[in-house]
Formats: C-alpha cells, sequence, structure tokens
C-alpha cells in the first residue's frame, strides 16, 4: 500500500497516539457534562446542593416571620404566602426522587383532608425537580393540597434549606414556630397544631 504523502511510518504511531490521548480526554468530558446536564434540569438551572436528610427529628429555629414567596400551583394558580395569613400553615419543602417524601407523602395527604377542616393549609414545595415528575408524584400519593415547584431555587435559598424532607410549621400570625427535618408521624403532626389551633 502506497504510504500517505507527507506521513513517514515513523510518525503514525505519535498520531495514533495523539488520538488515543484526545478520546482519554473527551470521554470524561462528556459524561461531566451529561452529568450536569440533569443537574440543570432538575434545578431549573441552579444546582442547589439539596440532598436528602440523614438525620431526622426537630430543630431549633428562630420564631420569624416566615419568608414571603410566590409559586404557581400545579393548577396553574399563583399562591403567595402571605395571603394565608391568619390560618396555621404547614410549609413542606420535598421532591418526587426523594424516598423519605414519597413514604411520607400518603400519610401528609390523609392528615391534610382532617385538619384542612379546622383552619390548616398544606403548601407543598418541590424542590430540584421536574414538574411533570412532581406532578406524577402529587397525583400518586393522592395529595390535593396545593403544590408547585421552586423552579430557580429561590424559595430553598430564602428558608436556608439544607436537605429533604423538611417542614415548618407557620401560626396564623406567619411566624414560623416549629421545625422539622425528615418525615413527620401523625403523632407529630396532632401535638404541633393541638398547640397552634385554638381550643374549645
Amino acid at each position: 500500500m502506497a504510504e500517505q504523502e507527507g506521513i513517514t511510518p515513523e510518525e503514525r504511531p505519535t498520531n495514533h497516539r495523539k488520538l488515543v490521548a484526545m478520546a482519554a480526554v473527551a470521554i470524561p468530558l462528556v459524561a461531566l457534562f451529561a452529568i450536569l446536564g440533569v443537574a440543570l434540569s432538575r434545578s431549573g438551572g441552579v444546582p442547589a446542593g439539596i440532598a436528602i436528610n440523614s438525620a431526622f427529628g426537630e430543630v431549633d429555629v428562630d420564631s420569624d416571620i416566615a419568608r414571603d414567596f410566590v409559586v404557581t400551583t400545579f393548577d396553574g394558580e399563583e399562591l403567595r404566602l402571605s395571603d394565608l395569613r391568619g390560618q396555621v400553615v404547614m410549609l413542606d419543602f420535598w421532591a418526587s426522587w426523594c424516598s423519605p417524601c414519597r413514604q411520607e407523602a400518603p400519610a401528609l395527604a390523609a392528615a391534610y383532608l382532617g385538619y384542612k377542616a379546622q383552619g390548616v393549609e398544606f403548601v407543598g414545595v418541590a424542590i430540584w425537580d421536574i414538574e411533570d415528575e412532581a406532578i406524577r408524584f402529587a397525583g400518586e400519593s393522592g395529595a390535593t393540597y396545593p403544590m408547585g415547584v421552586d423552579t430557580k431555587g429561590n424559595i430553598a435559598i430564602d428558608y436556608g434549606l439544607t436537605g429533604i424532607p423538611e417542614k415548618y410549621f407557620i401560626d396564623a400570625d406567619g411566624k414560623i414556630v416549629r421545625k422539622f427535618v425528615g418525615p413527620v408521624s401523625e403523632e407529630i403532626l396532632e401535638s404541633v397544631f393541638s398547640e397552634l389551633l385554638p381550643q374549645g
């Protein structure tokens, strides 16, 4: 076979090694960009580093007015937290890919039906999630309370979120009074709401 013009037999191994080296660099880069693409799609373009909480229980919280926010619910309505002033609110941060969130979702959906009549509102905010998957999750859990996706991560940042699930209990004056990381039991809900709801 005729030699390619301008390339000597001695140069061929060098060119081959260059191609192998370029491939060794390119393949990991492609994989990295693929991983980043998934992360960005789940976070709406803002990877927030949110993880699943591994330690569960109540944590101390300053009794401050809850930071106001607006979220578009899965029904297409805009919900502003401050519009719920006068009601006791449980603000739940979750995600469709979060195992503890999935485990407790049916219980939360059932609890809401009982507490709604007592003037309690649940608000679910999905973090680092894809809206279609979050909507599917909500439907599977049977949840009927307002839910939406924090598409830019601003709500999570305002609340100093470090993991999910996390729940903030807000009194009728709009103050955060209790905070729990991880799933909450029916007993915890009953205990908290008995403190926040008027007796008699």
